[in-house]
């Protein structure tokens, strides 16, 4: 199993408790900040980023013009991206994308989406980037393209005190969050193997949001929930006294940050990312995150596909 996470003071332990959802995609306020909706982020830069003028003359024309890089993300996945006290977007993926966001000389602005709803929404064009803990897979690379920063694995998790076995978990309640990996492959593929094992098959509940999903495992109402490594690290890490791991990481796979399939702006952003694991930046992000241990050397595009 990866180490547990050293996570700043200021992560709110109080995400896996919440009882609401995101349920739709906010209207567009470019202006708002910390509405839980769409927020133009200034000048997010802590790690004192510069702008480079080489990178930024490659940006698309219409993101030139709007100053802005427009972001799709469904902040209910801490540590990666969940919300502060203010309802702001917070996480190591955020302090990623303001990061290139600051190399490029642009803003961030930030609409919270349901998951599911991020894809579609840059194949339509509402958003430029969806930064939200993707894992990339040949499935969803037929949509978008993928710039690949970081490896994580699955990990899940069961009550405190009782053993549950991923690879035999016929007949259990799994949580997930609705449209990751997990919902989509992992858990159907095991819950099949069960079926045409004559077993029964898993019982899956799906969730808006991985706050809920943890929550449900907290509260008693599933056995266990499976979800990406960092995310189930965190979860353990705040509700040791009730959830444990079950089983070690498994299915390492790329993470991505979305982009229009064939556009400009891939490119773009995998350059950019490239120079922020060149100087130094991107390390002192994750590291200050404590899940430095799914670091990528190089930034790299579709992986999934190349494997």
């Amino acid at each position: 199993m990866r180490r547990m996470l050293a996570l700043p003071v200021a992560a709110v332990a109080a995400v896996l408790l919440l009882t609401g959802c995101v349920n739709n995609e906010a209207a567009e306020n470019p202006g708002a900040s910390g509405d839980g909706g769409s927020g133009t982020s200034a000048g997010a830069n802590p790690y004192g980023v510069t702008k480079d003028d080489a990178l930024a003359a490659t940006l698309p024309d219409a993101v030139k013009t709007a100053g802005v890089l427009k972001i799709g993300t469904d902040p209910t996945y801490a540590p990666n991206e969940y919300k502060d006290d203010a309802g702001n977007p917070i996480g190591w993926d955020i302090d990623l994308a303001d990061a290139m966001a600051a190399k490029l000389g642009v803003k961030t602005q930030y609409t919270t989406a349901k998951f599911d709803n991020i894809i579609p929404s840059i194949v339509g064009g509402k958003y430029d980037l969806g930064v939200s803990s993707f894992t990339d897979t040949v499935e969803r690379e037929k949509q978008v393209d993928f710039v690949n920063y970081y490896s994580a694995g699955v990990l899940w998790a069961s009550a405190k005190g009782k053993d549950v076995d991923p690879n035999n978990a016929c007949g259990l309640k799994v949580a997930v969050e609705a449209g990751t990996y997990e919902d989509t492959e992992e858990v159907p593929a095991k819950s099949k193997a069960c079926t045409d094992a004559g077993k029964a098959a898993i019982q899956v509940l799906k969730f808006d949001g991985q706050d809920q999903a943890t929550n449900a495992l907290v509260l008693g109402q599933v056995d266990a929930m499976s979800a990406d490594s960092p995310i189930t690290e965190y979860a353990i890490h705040q509700q040791a006294d009730k959830i444990q791991a079950a089983g070690e990481t498994f299915d390492v796979a790329p993470y991505g940050f979305a982009t229009k399939k064939g556009g400009e702006l891939t490119d773009v952003i995998k350059n950019t990312l490239q120079a922020l694991i060149d100087d130094g930046t991107y390390l002192k992000i994750l590291q200050k995150w404590g899940v430095e241990d799914g670091a990528v050397t190089a930034a790299d595009v579709n992986a999934a596909s190349k494997q």
